[in-house]
Formats: C-alpha cells, sequence, structure tokens
C-alpha cells in the first residue's frame, strides 16, 4: 500500500496568509487593469456622445455604429473584471496548496461571485479552497497503483465540492443578509440629516470597494435616485473614487514607502478612480487591512462635504468624464480632492518604509508536495 503525504505546509499562518493574498493580488492585477482601461475608453468616447449610460443594453441597437461598438468595448472590459474574484480566490488557493488548489479555489470564487459577497467573499474562497486541499494531501491515502489520481482528480474534486459547499451554506447566507439589512437600513435614513446620511454611504462605499457593504450603499443610492432624492447618489458618486485616486496618487508621492508591486498598482488604481472604478484600491487592501480604515474616513468625509456643501449629481456616473455635468461641479470636485488627500496621507500611517512582500509563486513551505512512501 502507499499513501499521499504532504511535505512542507508548516509555515508560520500569518507568513502564509500574507504571501497567498499578495499572490492572489499579483495575479488578478492584470485582468483589473485590462477591464477598466477598456471600460475608460468606452465611456469617454460615451460621453462625446453625450451618453452617460453605454453599459445599458439599449445601445446595442444604437443608430450609430461607433456606439454600439463603444457599448461592446464597455462589455469588453466588464467581462475582463468579472474575472477579478476567481482568479484571486484561485491564486490564493494556488499559494497554499499549489496546482491542485487552483480549480476549487476559482470555482470557489465563482461561486462567491455569485452570491454577491464581493472580494471578502473571494478571498474566504481562496483560503478555505487552499487548506482544504492542503489537509486532503496530508490526510488522504491511497495506494500505490492510484497514487497519481490524487492531484489531477481526487483534490480538484473533493477540494471543489467542499469550498462551495462551505461557501454557499455557511459564507453565503450570513453577508447576503447583512447586505439586504444594509439596503433596508439606508432606505430608513433617506428622510434624517442629509449629511450625516452622505458621511453613512460614503463610509459604506469606501469600505469593502464593491462588495456587500459598498453594494449595497450603491444599489440603494440608486433607487432613491430613481424617486428623486440625489443625495445618497451623489454621496456614493464621490465616495467610489476617493480611496483609488487617494492610493494612486501616495505612491507616486512616497514611492519609498510602497513595495513594487503596490507601486505598479498605484498607476493602475489612479486610472480606475479617475473613470469611477473602485476595485483599483482592493490590492492595498489586501496588503494591509489597516487601509481600510483609512478609505472609509476619507469617502465619508469627502461625501459629507460634497452634499454638505451643496453638490448635485443626478446620474449614476462617478468617473471624471461626468464631472462637469453635476450642479456645483467645483465644490463636487473639491471634495473628491479633499477625501483623496486623506486617504493619500492617511497611508503614511499604515505603509512604513522598508515594507515588502513576497508574490507571485507559493511560499515553498507552504505548497504541499506529492510523495508516495512504500510500507
Amino acid at each position: 500500500m502507499a499513501k499521499f503525504r504532504a511535505e512542507g505546509g508548516g509555515g508560520h499562518v500569518g507568513t502564509d496568509v500574507k504571501n497567498a493574498i499578495m499572490t492572489g493580488v499579483s495575479y488578478m492585477l492584470p485582468f483589473v487593469i485590462a477591464g477598466a482601461v477598456i471600460m475608460g475608453i468606452a465611456r469617454i468616447g460615451a460621453s462625446m456622445y453625450g451618453i452617460d449610460n453605454i453599459w445599458d443594453n439599449s445601445h446595442a441597437q444604437a443608430a450609430s455604429q461607433i456606439v454600439k461598438l463603444l457599448h461592446q468595448f464597455d462589455g469588453f472590459g466588464g467581462l475582463a473584471l468579472s474575472l477579478m474574484l476567481p482568479i484571486v480566490a484561485g491564486y490564493i488557493s494556488f499559494a497554499l496548496a499549489n496546482k491542485p488548489g487552483i480549480a476549487p479555489g476559482m470555482i470557489g470564487g465563482l461561486l462567491a461571485s455569485n452570491l454577491g459577497t464581493g472580494f471578502i467573499g473571494a478571498l474566504v474562497a481562496g483560503f478555505v479552497a487552499g487548506y482544504i486541499v492542503r489537509w486532503m494531501v496530508r490526510f488522504i491515502k491511497l495506494p500505490r497503483a492510484l497514487a497519481s489520481a490524487g492531484p489531477i482528480f481526487i483534490l480538484p474534486v473533493g477540494g471543489t465540492l467542499l469550498t462551495c459547499i462551505i461557501m454557499a451554506f455557511v459564507v453565503g447566507t450570513p453577508l447576503a443578509a447583512l447586505n439586504r439589512g444594509m439596503e433596508a437600513w439606508l432606505m430608513t435614513m433617506s428622510g434624517t440629516n442629509k449629511i450625516l446620511l452622505a458621511a453613512v454611504i460614503g463610509g459604506m462605499v469606501g469600505f469593502d470597494l464593491g462588495g456587500p457593504v459598498n453594494k449595497a450603499a450603491v444599489t440603494t443610492a440608486m433607487a432613491l435616485l430613481a424617486s428623486g432624492i440625489y443625495d445618497p447618489n451623489t454621496a456614493a458618486q464621490v465616495a467610489i473614487i476617493i480611496p483609488p485616486i487617494g492610493l494612486g496618487v501616495a505612491t507616486l508621492l512616497w514611492k519609498k514607502r510602497f513595495p513594487e508591486s503596490l507601486r505598479e498598482a498605484g498607476k493602475a488604481s489612479t486610472l480606475m478612480g479617475l473613470i469611477g472604478v473602485s476595485e483599483g484600491a482592493i490590492p492595498f487592501a489586501l496588503s494591509n487591512p489597516k487601509i481600510i480604515v483609512i478609505n472609509v474616513v476619507g469617502s465619508a468625509l469627502g461625501a459629507a462635504m460634497a452634499v454638505g456643501l451643496g453638490a448635485v449629481n443626478h446620474a449614476p456616473i462617478s468617473g471624471f468624464y461626468g464631472w462637469l455635468a453635476v450642479d456645483g461641479w467645483p465644490v463636487y470636485v473639491l471634495s473628491i480632492a479633499a477625501g483623496s488627500a486623506v486617504v493619500a496621507f492617511g497611508s503614511l500611517l499604515v505603509f512604513r518604509h522598508g515594507d515588502t512582500e513576497t508574490v507571485s509563486k507559493p511560499a515553498a513551505s507552504a505548497a504541499p508536495k506529492f510523495k508516495v512512501n512504500r510500507q
């Protein structure tokens, strides 16, 4: 008889977690950058035709061939961004469990996306998949003749099934309930002090950068927009872009504070912020979750300032191509600048000189190796 045995995998948990997150981020970035740039091209081009919702399906039947093409471009960009959560989850799992962890991680990340749990759910999926596969490698015993079936059959199938069960029945339901609760709570606040409401919405948008808390705030703001209530939308659209712009600017001003991978992410983050994509700040939040507090403060301040000083954004557009259409646009732009400055300077409290991280490859201690032992 023979058995699988995991060699290694005994590294420090904190190191494993950090390396896994940064590995996931390093593989995710090209998808995010490609998607954001293509969407930016589409939306800037559409603004020249006076179109502020080029993503709407009605433009697929537009009379202008250029408008049709821009609509398709926006779809291409959205398709690239839709791969972000599966990729980050898959390569977090890869860093922990090597190649057998990729399929369970990616499928778990896709499920997290479908469940509406955002990037937090994708992180959970990646770690769940990685540690499940690592555990399976360590404890599953097979006859020597079947040893080769482990990495290509047993681990992907078993790891995927167990990861999906945990995501669907343990993680998904609580986060979905949280999402619905946030929406209901915001709806009840629509008649209260508008500055407080703007600060709450701004803080929620800046909290998880496209996750369930962010989605609850943005969805509710858009629902109120349809009812002619504009302050929540103004707050949300300001807050969406403050973290990526602030962190992107910080990497330009204080390069030595950031590791090389985040300097590169900062270039994309600035562009993504300008075109209205908050996910540009995700690599920074994954690298050091303390920055989430700074993002919340900066987003809340900018949102409250815009609403309190009388700016009104009538459309669900956060990118720079829509700023001049905002009532009181100088105040609107000033509020974005103020919130971004808070995030940029606040990042100095979080990121220190000499911060480094390991990316792209799983740590040697974290990658299980397969070995057949004779008994």
